[in-house]
C-alpha cells in the first residue's frame, strides 16, 4: 500500500457542536455539514493541508456505515499530532484550543527527547498532541492550526 492518507475522519456525538469547534474555535476552513439529505450522510470536512481533509461525522451514522456496533469511545486508542514550526506555537494552539471548549490533558512542556509539547481533548474526547520537535520542524509555516 502506497501511504495516501487524504481524510482522518473523527466519529463525534454532536455534529454541530464539532464543527463550531473545529470552524469556529480553531478555525479551521469548512463549508460546513453537507450530506444532510441522505440517511446517515451528514459530515463536515475541514481543510488541512494539501491534499489532506478531517471530516466530522456523527458516531452512529459512522457505525451503521462501518457495520460495526456503537462502542464507548476509547480516547487512549489514538492520537492526531499536530506539529508546529516555533516553539511558543505549542502554548499559542493550546490557548486557542482551550478558549474554544477543549480540555488540556497536559500542558505545554518540554519533552523527554528535547521538544516541547502538550495535549488537550477535543468536546468528542479525541486526543490531539500539539508538538514542537526540533528534528521535525514542518517546512511550511500555515499548517493546521495558524
Amino acid at each position: 500500500m502506497r501511504p495516501r492518507i487524504s481524510v482522518l475522519t473523527l466519529g463525534v456525538e454532536d455534529l454541530e457542536r464539532a464543527v463550531a469547534f473545529y470552524r469556529d474555535g480553531l478555525g479551521l476552513s469548512t463549508d460546513g455539514i453537507v450530506g444532510k439529505e441522505f440517511e446517515h450522510g451528514a459530515v463536515a470536512f475541514f481543510d488541512l493541508q494539501s491534499q489532506v481533509k478531517l471530516a466530522v461525522w456523527a458516531r452512529a451514522d459512522l457505525a451503521h456505515d462501518t457495520g460495526l456496533p456503537q462502542t464507548a469511545p476509547c480516547p487512549t486508542g489514538f492520537t492526531i499530532g499536530h506539529n508546529v514550526t516555533r516553539k511558543d506555537e505549542v502554548d499559542e494552539v493550546m490557548e486557542q484550543a482551550r478558549k474554544a471548549g477543549a480540555r488540556t490533558l497536559k500542558p505545554a512542556q518540554g519533552t523527554f527527547w528535547g521538544g516541547y509539547a502538550g495535549y488537550f481533548q477535543d468536546p468528542d474526547g479525541h486526543v490531539w498532541e500539539i508538538v514542537w520537535n526540533p528534528a521535525f520542524v514542518p517546512v511550511d509555516s500555515v499548517w493546521l492550526l495558524s
